[in-house]
């Protein structure tokens, strides 16, 4: 954006301290002639010839004597408010310069720079702090970024490649069965369209294009439990779903996608036999509760730590092509932050793993 040239702040600064020095002055120098020389009589022009009359110094005696100390008063306050000020506005200004700094090292590309503002608290360390703070989110949304755009790319690229290799074998030999080779190409097919979705999906929860409504999340638990529950029986895992009504405000289409996931993942990376699958819904004082918990392999907090993270499946727990495509976890994180929520991953003592989503409580009568 172009502007016009203008003064700066520590010329505006010192001109401000300048004036203020010599308007302050002036009042001082009133206040000597309203309350010592306006009481200072002058004498009479015309004194009787027969007296002697001893006086002393008359108000235009003071005022002859006083003006020229006044008006070099007056100067050494000007040079003083300019100099001090000058000096004054630019230790004041020093750690905006610093901010100035970092702003545009932060606009050309370097998100590591920290103000780093030593000191103790003041407007302009507030101001400095919550700058690299938001610096900080900054760089590790875009480390994120380019991380995920990175496995994106690499997830796409597989099946590709695969249906590519189909194609190239079967050109070659010629001896491929078509109806094999169909049902090769649709499964692959159906993976890129499945990781296509899951992208959108996520892309929609992080810009949070959405409109928010009541939402009951023990009757997302129901539907995603009546969905899953041919793929659980599959698996023979036992599932359970209890619990309270739950109400919050947000998309109910991304909200059961969010429970279905949670559900799903739950189902898929649970014991090889007699697996258990726990979905409870409770109410607190301001917010809604969904927990799920299942039976499974004992988890390090390592891993549990980085199970939310974009095609992070956890690979010494999947078991077959339902492992889904890696954004199930990451897609409920998105959901949960554009909600306002809180996620949390424990792992069990006994193996498995717990997952809380805590959203905040829809009360009732609040607008849209």
């Amino acid at each position: 954006m172009h502007r016009r040239p203008g003064l700066s702040v520590r010329l505006k600064l010192t001109l401000s301290y300048a004036g203020f020095l010599m308007v302050a002055g002036a009042l001082l120098l009133g206040l000597v002639w309203v309350f010592l020389l306006r009481y200072v009589p002058d004498p009479p022009e015309v004194r009787p010839p027969q007296f002697l009359v001893l006086r002393g110094p008359s108000r235009h005696d003071l005022l002859v004597a006083f003006a020229p100390r006044a008006e070099q008063g007056m100067l050494f306050l000007l040079v003083f408010g300019l100099v001090g000020g000058w000096i004054l506005a630019g230790r004041m200004l020093a750690p905006l310069a610093r901010i100035t700094d970092a702003t545009r090292a932060a606009a050309a590309g370097s998100l590591a720079h920290r103000i780093g503002l030593e000191g103790r608290q003041d407007e302009f360390r507030e101001l400095a702090d919550a700058f690299d703070g938001m610096l900080a989110r900054l760089e590790a949304h875009v480390a994120e970024q380019r991380r995920f755009a990175a496995n994106a790319s690499h997830e796409l690229r597989t099946p590709l490649a695969i249906t590519q290799t189909l194609l190239d074998v079967a050109r070659r030999e010629g001896t491929t069965d078509p109806g094999e080779l169909v049902e090769r190409l649709r499964a692959v097919n159906t993976r890129a369209i499945d990781l296509t979705e899951a992208l959108l999906v996520l892309s929609r929860a992080d810009q949070r294009s959405f409109d928010r409504e009541p939402v009951d999340l023990s009757l997302l638990a129901e539907e995603a439990g009546e969905t899953l529950l041919p793929l659980a029986e599959k698996h023979g895992v036992t599932l359970e779903i209890s619990g309270d009504i739950a109400r919050t405000a947000g998309s109910p289409a991304l909200l059961l996608q969010m429970t279905t996931n949670l559900v799903h993942n739950a189902i898929v990376h649970n014991l090889p036999e007699h697996g258990r699958v726990r979905v409870e819904t409770a109410v607190g004082a301001d917010t809604v509760v969904l927990s799920v918990e299942n039976t499974g392999d004992r988890l390090g907090r390592e891993l549990v730590a980085t199970l939310t993270e974009p095609f992070r499946r956890g690979t010494d727990r999947i078991r077959g092509d339902q492992a889904g495509v890696g954004l199930g976890l990451a897609i409920v994180k998105s959901i949960v932050q554009a909600h306002d929520g809180t996620l949390d991953l424990t792992a069990a003592a006994q193996g498995g793993l717990r997952v809380t989503v805590r959203l905040p409580r829809y009360a009732t009568g609040k607008s849209k």
